[in-house]
């Protein structure tokens, strides 16, 4: 009977070793902020950025109070990390709020809905006449606004557009949940609400969908297609210092550079290995062409992984949990997905990009020459183990607090370190899968390349398109869906160059502790991936023992 007890008493003390004196304050930070995102629905409303910036300010404030001289190693480094994160927040906030400040004309009728929603939280009754009255006047103003919009200037660019658009269609949304919550409960409501009701939701989301419309482009469309929003150098620099890369966007850029000098030299090497001399381009089409034949790709998929996972288990290199190896599994990524995701997505789904029937013939060999066996045998271990499956797995099990703290050049940065290890211990087995392999080291040198550049307003959309094309080798469909991804897939301005960057920041850590012989490279794995997400940075700290400062800010030069 004591056994069951005795086992918690262990568990117990296994998790209180993991703490550290920040983990009550984050967990609680993380409940209290959901509960208010909750609460607050509207994300498009002044009630909602004045209360998130007052709770987000109230927390630092607290955090700052702290004796952080007696904080503990980990204590520190949450400190440090929530401190971050919290200045970042109010930071981007302040960026929302000014955006939304921009477009907020457009909801002069949401007075009375906000009123509703409001005291629909606790359940105040309404007048149901005189609502429907005062919602047959709002609807008449919506249809007002709609009418007069073509006399109103058009937004500058569709971003602006589509906020204008999604702030009336969440107010729309709000106050159809509150609707709901009286309707057919309260007989005088459902007598007197659901024509009003209709009108009014008919006028808001017509109003939104011509609010989309209605702007002109201050990026024009260069033929592309593709119409994102450069952020400038300022933006740039202020998101650099917020991940701790320190660095400027012009060095990044030169890295880049460098390291695509090298994928050059080493896809030479492979090109004259083949037979094709320097003419490498040659070689990468022969590669392409080892596709297989639709229906037989996800089989080649689970073989890939499972060659990789005991590559690395074999060579001792990472702890690989047997269940972590046991509960990934594998989907498809639809026809239209693939417009934006030309190959493989992970985690503990591994999704698999292949022709599907609905696509051209044109599309359908893109598809299937991208996704060949060399080219995926850096990209299977990058989606599954040791790449984003184990990391995940490991960050559901350990410092579960700070999984809010993730950062792309830990995640994607990780993924594609591996491809470095894994390349230096020869996993390449002939010069097809060098080709394969350097293919996508290259990709990831012009993702910094195009996208800082574009951010820069040096590139175009279409520029960058055609530097993948003629750089890198990709099909010109899988680079249309590249550059698309970059710029209008719903990703940061940094998150494309976090790949290479990131990989290169735990490179350059391996280097300092394991090459330095001050720990073998099973517990710098192991060690990595019991601290959950951060910026590598601020890992280098917990890995070297070096001190933190209260108010740390970026400086390591790791490229140097």
């Amino acid at each position: 009977m004591k056994k069951p007890f005795l086992l918690l008493l262990i568990v117990f003390s296994v998790q209180q070793l993991f703490a550290t004196e920040l983990v009550q304050t984050i967990q609680t930070y993380q409940a209290d902020y959901g509960a208010l995102r909750r609460l607050y629905s509207n994300p498009y409303s002044e009630e909602y950025f004045s209360r998130i910036q007052k709770f987000n300010q109230e927390y630092l404030v607290n955090l700052e109070m702290h004796d952080y001289n007696s904080l503990s190693e980990d204590g520190k480094i949450d400190y440090v990390l929530f401190r971050n994160y919290l200045k970042k927040q109010l930071a981007e906030l302040a960026i929302e709020q000014a955006a939304f400040d921009e477009i907020a004309d457009v909801l002069a009728f949401a007075k009375p809905l906000e009123e509703f929603y409001q005291g629909r939280r606790r359940a105040r009754k309404p007048d149901p006449q005189q609502l429907a009255a005062t919602w047959n006047e709002v609807a008449k103003q919506v249809d007002t606004q709609l009418k007069n919009l073509p006399s109103v200037p058009k937004y500058t660019s569709w971003q602006k557009a589509d906020l204008a658009a999604r702030a009336v269609e969440s107010m729309a949304k709000t106050t159809g949940e509150a609707y709901g919550y009286y309707f057919d409960y309260d007989p005088i409501f459902t007598w007197w609400m659901p024509e009003p009701w209709e009108k009014l939701d008919e006028s808001m989301i017509s109003y939104a969908k011509a609010l989309r419309e209605h702007y002109t482009n201050s990026v024009k469309d260069d033929g592309s297609g593709i119409i994102g929003r450069p952020i400038g150098r300022d933006a740039l620099e202020k998101q650099l210092a917020f991940e701790m890369i320190a660095y400027s966007p012009e060095e990044l850029i030169a890295e880049a550079e460098k390291q695509f000098a090298w994928c050059e030299r080493e896809m030479l090497k492979a090109s004259n290995e083949l037979g094709f001399g320097d003419d490498w381009k040659a070689a990468l089409e022969m590669v392409k062409e080892t596709y297989l034949p639709a229906g037989e790709w996800p089989e080649e998929v689970i073989r890939l992984a499972e060659e990789a996972t005991d590559f690395v288990e074999d060579n001792d290199l990472i702890t690989v949990p047997p269940l972590a190896k046991e509960t990934w599994r594998t989907i498809m990524i639809s026809a239209e997905r693939q417009r934006v995701s030309p190959f493989f997505l992970g985690g503990e789904s591994i999704q698999i990009s292949y022709p599907t029937s609905e696509m051209s013939h044109e599309d359908k060999m893109m598809s299937m020459r991208g996704n060949n066996p060399h080219f995926s045998r850096a990209t299977v271990h990058h989606e599954l183990i040791p790449g984003h499956h184990l990391q995940q797995f490991m960050n559901q099990r350990n410092m579960t607090h700070r999984r809010m703290f993730g950062t792309p050049f830990w995640t994607e940065g990780w993924a594609l370190y591996w491809e470095f290890i894994l390349w230096d211990k020869d996993f390449p087995r002939d010069a097809k899968d060098k080709v394969g392999m350097l293919f996508w080291r290259m990709h990831r040198c012009a993702r910094i390349i195009f996208s800082l550049n574009y951010h820069l307003e040096n590139m175009t959309p279409q520029e960058c398109i055609d530097l993948l094309v003629d750089k890198v080798g990709h099909e010109r469909a899988n680079a249309e869906a590249e550059v698309r991804r970059s710029f209008e897939g719903g990703y940061g301005p940094l998150y494309q160059i976090a790949y290479m960057i990131g990989a290169l920041e735990f490179y350059a850590l391996r280097d300092e502790v394991v090459n330095s012989g001050k720990m073998s490279e099973k517990v710098y794995h192991d060690l990595v991936m019991s601290q959950n997400g951060m910026p590598v940075e601020i890992l280098r700290a917990k890995v070297t023992g070096k001190d933190l400062k209260k108010d740390h800010k970026a400086s390591w030069r790791f490229l140097d």
